[in-house]
């Protein structure tokens, strides 16, 4: 197994399903008790979506959202969208 399929792995057990299948990790940032998480829309369509024809716009900002904490570390997620 090559390591960035541990760490994919490693992923899938801290993070929900819906985020590692629609995200990707694009950087971490451990800082004292708290982690930060960078994660980046991937460019794929959803199951129920591919019949469809769609546009993309761009990219929305990145927002911030605080997750359940991990080993005593505050989590916080960085996510920058599609729009």
């Amino acid at each position: 197994m090559q390591i960035q399929d541990s760490y994919s792995e490693l992923i899938k057990l801290l993070l929900s399903e819906i985020i590692v299948e629609y995200f990707e990790l694009t950087f971490y940032k451990k800082e004292q008790e708290v982690l930060h998480l960078y994660l980046k829309e991937s460019n794929s369509i959803p199951r129920e979506h591919r019949h469809e024809k769609l546009n993309s716009k761009g990219f929305f900002d990145e927002i911030t959202v605080q997750d359940f904490p991990i080993r005593g570390h505050q989590v916080y997620l960085h996510i920058t969208g599609k729009r």
